[in-house]
């Protein structure tokens, strides 16, 4: 039989036919499976999480249920309550299907601490922009030292506490300089 009085014969079109009528009942039979599976109709809004704590946001997913994941933080927010919610992902009015895990970042009870650098013989400009660099503000009120070089650091004070190089302090407190006052030996 040549190749062409078969494309031409009932029993290719029967093949042909049972082929697309099976294509069919499998494709829709699939797409009713998955509208029921994957709950394609459902929407749950995500709640504003923000400045909560994290029993507070925990009941108000539980309520919704949403599970959550919650990821530390470095960065210390002063704006926020201690360990509050200070970003969550998917954002507030996102919407999602039920056992979703909203991620939440945790405001840190305080800044970080950071080491002190040894700052001795530096000038009083470039301490100011190493502190400022690493994230602390620098006094504007100067204490003077008999000193050979002016305006040249010979300590470090805070709260009227000297400081020593590796110490450490919370980010963004506020550091004294002693400096030179030229006048010395």
């Amino acid at each position: 039989m040549s190749i062409f009085k078969f494309l031409k014969s009932k029993s290719f079109f029967k093949q042909i036919a049972i082929a697309v009528i099976g294509f069919v009942i499998l494709f829709f039979g699939l797409k009713f499976w998955l509208n029921i599976t994957t709950n394609h109709d459902q929407k749950i809004q995500v709640p504003y999480l923000h400045k909560l704590t994290i029993k507070e946001a925990e009941e108000k997913l539980t309520a919704l249920n949403l599970d959550f994941k919650v990821i530390d933080s470095a960065s210390y927010n002063p704006e926020y309550p201690k360990k509050s919610v200070i970003e969550q992902s998917p954002e507030a009015g996102d919407f999602v299907k039920e056992k979703r895990k909203i991620y939440l970042t945790l405001n840190p009870s305080k800044y970080r601490d950071i080491t002190i650098p040894d700052l001795n013989g530096r000038t009083k400009r470039q301490a100011i922009s190493e502190l400022q660099a690493i994230g602390f503000i620098v006094g504007t009120e100067f204490t003077y030292v008999k000193d050979i070089g002016k305006d040249v650091v010979r300590g470090l004070r805070h709260k009227d506490k000297i400081l020593n190089p590796n110490d450490q302090l919370p980010k963004n407190s506020i550091i004294d300089l002693v400096l030179g006052d030229g006048n010395g030996n």
